[in-house]
């Protein structure tokens, strides 16, 4: 069957699920489970092998399944399995849909998909078809109508899918939801954030390293620069806004009393990748020749049906240090993490910034107070394991995901959305309601105390 008779077929299929916008709640029992979950990895790269690391630490889980394409990546998690002392997984080394014969399992209660994103949508799809639930990596569609499909399936199955977004469990921001969930900050009025990250090391390398090195992407290059360098060349949008936009998403009740309607985005002219390129090979390499039609920095406002404005920056192809420029602003003051810095009318020194760590402890959220010595060590300062944590336990108890399809979706879906209004010279665009009118009578418990 081609692509387009596939998708065609999974369209109608899922057609039959479009009256629901909550999952068939017969299929999601909230007792808890105590047997181990079984789970399935489909792309053990480095991203997926840090997953690996995690649920082999795991005395709930047993990893019974992995795949991938290439035999170092396969090496290399064969390596992990056998430093934990866990037994050998069955291994899948049989080319790209290789994962298809991973899905037939039936003793694989989940999967975690890291993977390239142009591969996401199919896996997810065929993973809730199978029966299984599902927790990919950033991001789970790129266009809208895979959108529109992965809700479908997910309403039609009853299977949930996680879009595995770590930063809506970094210790700050979750300390900032309580603060906001305490009315620190007053009403809510505007928020940020964005990736605002230097990624040339990660776009080009040597083809034997993982970072930096040499100027190769494509086929000439090793792990994220073989395939993700690529949509720097092909698309101009916001490529990665979930971990901007998750966080404050969950702060503002989007899909859960609230939601995003519109967005317009601008993308400024694109020099970062090319001068890279020079800088270290000159303006002979056949790679200096190549046209990146990704703006350096493209910058989206979001509105919200409750009047909130979110502003989102995607800021990968210039020098900067690391910040995901969060700022959440009410009308009793606000926090700003690139300055580390918060400010509370009546309680902060009129006009001058706290500190924001004396605030951060204070309101340390209760999942950080009681997890916090368990996610040590873990990436991504910890929230990996938090996330990873909490796909594991709605497995175990047969319950819906902390952040779920509705989720996935509408932030995923910022990227195609931006890429039209750029196309149309920053054209306001609407933003579909993935819920189909649920959000209204949907009530927001994501972290709402220690439990997961």
């Amino acid at each position: 069957m081609n692509s387009l008779s596939r998708r065609n077929f999974i369209r109608q299929a899922a057609m039959a699920g479009a009256g629901l916008t909550l999952l068939p709640s017969a299929l999601l029992s909230k007792e808890k489970d105590p047997a181990k979950v079984r789970l399935g990895f489909i792309g053990v790269g480095l991203r997926g092998q840090g997953h690996l690391e995690l649920a082999l630490h795991r005395a709930d889980v047993d990893v019974v399944a992995i795949c991938d394409i290439q035999q170092r990546m396969i090496d290399m998690s064969k390596e992990l399995i056998t430093k934990s002392g866990k037994p050998m997984p069955q291994i899948f080394f049989d080319g790209p849909y290789g994962y298809k014969k991973l899905l037939e399992r039936k003793d694989i209660d989940a999967v975690i998909i890291a993977t390239p994103w142009e591969w996401h949508t199919v896996m997810c799809l065929d993973a809730m078809n199978a029966k299984k639930y599902v927790g990919c990596e950033v991001i789970t569609g790129m266009t809208v109508e895979e959108c529109w499909e992965l809700v479908h399936t997910s309403e039609r199955t009853g299977m949930p899918l996680m879009m595995l977004e770590n930063v809506c469990y970094r210790r700050d921001v979750m300390a900032v939801l309580n603060m906001v969930r305490q009315n620190v900050f007053g009403e809510v009025i505007h928020l940020q954030g964005g990736y605002q990250h230097d990624l040339r090391a990660v776009k080009f390398n040597n083809g034997k390293d993982p970072y930096g090195g040499g100027v190769e992407f494509g086929e000439k290059a090793f792990s994220e620069a073989s395939w993700r360098t690529q949509h720097s060349v092909l698309r101009d949008g916001d490529l990665y806004p979930t971990h901007g936009l998750g966080p404050v998403a969950m702060m503002i009740d989007i899909n859960r009393g609230n939601r995003l309607t519109e967005l317009v985005s601008y993308s400024s002219k694109g020099r970062g990748l090319h001068d890279y390129i020079v800088k270290n090979a000159g303006e002979n390499h056949p790679n200096a020749k190549v046209g990146f039609k990704l703006g350096d920095i493209v910058t989206t406002m979001i509105k919200c049906a409750r009047g909130e404005t979110i502003l989102l920056q995607h800021d990968t192809n210039l020098p900067r240090p690391y910040s995901l420029g969060f700022r959440v602003q009410g009308t009793n003051g606000l926090w700003m993490d690139v300055n580390n810095s918060i400010y509370v009318e009546g309680k902060s020194k009129p006009h001058e910034w706290d500190d924001a760590q004396s605030w951060l402890d204070k309101y340390d959220h209760p999942l950080w107070k009681k997890y916090g010595n368990d996610a040590s060590g873990a990436g991504h300062g910890g929230m990996d394991w938090f996330v990873i944590n909490a796909f594991i336990e709605a497995v175990k108890r047969k319950t819906n995901t902390p952040q779920d399809v509705y989720d996935a979706v509408t932030w995923s879906a910022i990227t195609p959305l931006s890429e039209t209004s750029i196309r149309l010279g920053g054209e306001t665009v609407e933003i579909p309601d993935f819920t189909q009118g649920q959000w209204m009578y949907r009530k927001n418990e994501f972290a709402r105390n220690d439990d997961y």
